[in-house]
């Protein structure tokens, strides 16, 4: 691995680590948040691709897991992954992964592109892992728990404008050769 690889990794980490600085939003009848930071998840996906962006959200959740606040609200630790969020937080490795790897499939990026794969990616992959285990940390029926998650629907598609809109404006930028995976254009 390259060292502007190693760095673009860690730097998205950080971006992760950052976004947690912004307090969550506890709703009273869920105790999953609302962060900002699936929008950190979205952003290293789609700028880093699937290897990179990837590899920035596992180094995240390694940080989640050996107890490092760096989640929104400070939270961290193996308790955190095993409670309700836990199914979300860990689903963001294999977000960043598939958007990354959802991006290079398509020729001529533009915005609908990239924002139906933030979508795909960021937020129906995150709640198809989230959902269950928030059913089953909580002991609801799996229904009852994806019924109670579509309060978090607007602010994530608003997360994946945004982090669509952000990556076409990088993109523009940024000279190709910093680009950490072939773009096609």
């Amino acid at each position: 691995m390259k060292i502007k690889d190693m760095i673009f990794a860690a730097l998205f980490t950080a971006i992760m680590t950052v976004l947690g600085f912004i307090p969550p939003i506890f709703l009273s009848f869920t105790p999953v948040p609302i962060t900002l930071q699936t929008l950190g998840v979205m952003l290293s996906g789609s700028l880093l691709g699937a290897r990179l962006g990837g590899l920035s959200q596992l180094v995240f959740l390694l940080l989640v897991a050996v107890g490092a606040p760096v989640l929104s609200g400070g939270r961290g630790g193996i308790g955190v992954l095993a409670g309700p969020s836990g199914g979300f937080i860990i689903s963001y490795t294999i977000a960043a992964l598939a958007i990354g790897w959802g991006l290079t499939k398509i020729k001529k990026a533009n915005f609908i592109k990239i924002l139906a794969v933030n979508i795909i990616g960021g937020i129906l992959l995150v709640y198809c892992f989230g959902v269950p285990v928030q059913a089953l940390v909580m002991k609801v029926k799996l229904m009852q728990a994806a019924k109670t998650s579509l309060i978090y629907i607007p602010g994530d598609i608003i997360k994946a404008t945004i982090a669509s809109i952000l990556t076409i404006s990088i993109r523009k930028r940024v000279s190709k050769k910093w680009l950490p995976y072939g773009e096609k254009q």
